[in-house]
């Protein structure tokens, strides 16, 4: 079985030491860099209207401005949320690879990965608790399709790894911009923007390394099924950006109906595929996609499925 370390590409070395010495340039400590505000206002967005869930639907037709501040406060809350829950989860995987075999060659940049990582998931958690009324919203999860391959299980994490860290960087380099938001929000996504830029280029450069060490080996159906795997996982992160939960805090009624009129509403693909526009074109180039189609419908999203609410 081949390894990561085995005919690693001089260029992958280059760019692990260069992104390497920027962590170390750019290391800032995140516990004295933030200017946390004392309380953020209520009758503003917390959100780029444009990224909130129901924007340009009838809902928010409905709902109005102020309902749709309203719903950006807790959007915004349910993301920081998907942030600490995705973190998490990653970490967990680096973390069991860091220092073995086959992986000596970027464990190096598994430190500075872990650690940025580990200060993400606190300052985004601190968010929550203090403007979200220390709540953090529970998150389902998708069941890793790997099998008895543990080439292809490293390929799955790392490619899952990208895409949450790809369509989390659209929203936070979107809100890094938006004059219209708090400086406070604006600081936490501009942050965050900055450190994940390096983690995209290292991830791109890892996922496309990995595909390479096993694609030859097995035959186009269990390729393809790799590609309807993460396809599924990508409408299946977009979809947990619907929370119901979400919705029911806002105090609409019917929060699940809420969810459902909204995810059904053809506008709503063009917005998602802005999000996801940039990862799209990178698994299509690197031969991973066959093509940019979607999944018409990902798995449901169940409000209990994953870990509680707190």
């Amino acid at each position: 079985m081949t390894t990561v370390d085995q005919a690693v590409p001089d260029r992958f070395v280059e760019i692990l030491d260069r992104l390497g010495r920027k962590s170390v340039e750019d290391y800032y400590n995140p516990y004295r860099m933030f200017h946390w505000a004392d309380s953020l206002p209520e009758d503003a967005y917390w959100m780029t209207p444009e990224l909130i869930s129901a924007y340009d639907t009838d809902v928010a037709d409905e709902i109005g401005e102020e309902g749709m501040k309203r719903l950006s406060r807790w959007e915004s809350v349910n993301f920081y949320s998907l942030n600490v829950h995705g973190i998490r989860e990653l970490l967990i995987e680096v973390v069991k690879r860091i220092h073995m075999p086959g992986f000596q060659v970027p464990s190096e940049f598994f430190h500075h990965f872990i650690g940025e990582e580990n200060e993400h998931m606190w300052f985004f958690a601190e968010f929550c608790r203090r403007y979200g009324d220390g709540k953090i919203y529970s998150t389902p999860s998708l069941k890793t399709e790997a099998g008895d391959d543990p080439e292809v299980e490293n390929f799955l994490v790392f490619a899952r790894i990208l895409l949450f860290e790809e369509i989390v960087d659209h929203y936070n380099s979107r809100m890094a911009e938006d004059a219209c938001l708090h400086e406070t929000i604006r600081q936490v996504n501009r942050i965050h923007h900055h450190d994940e830029s390096r983690h995209i280029a290292f991830g791109r450069e890892l996922v496309a390394l990995l595909y390479g060490r096993f694609s030859d080996r097995l035959d186009e159906d269990r390729l393809r099924g790799l590609e309807s795997y993460l396809k599924r996982y990508i409408v299946f992160s977009l979809q947990s950006l619907y929370n119901p939960h979400v919705y029911r805090d806002v105090g609409l009624a019917n929060p699940l109906n809420v969810r459902s009129r909204i995810l059904a509403d053809p506008r709503r693909r063009a917005v998602e595929r802005k999000v996801i526009r940039k990862p799209l074109a990178f698994f299509v180039k690197s031969g991973i996609f066959a093509d940019t189609e979607l999944p018409g419908a990902g798995p449901a999203l169940s409000s209990t499925t994953g870990r509680n609410e707190r």
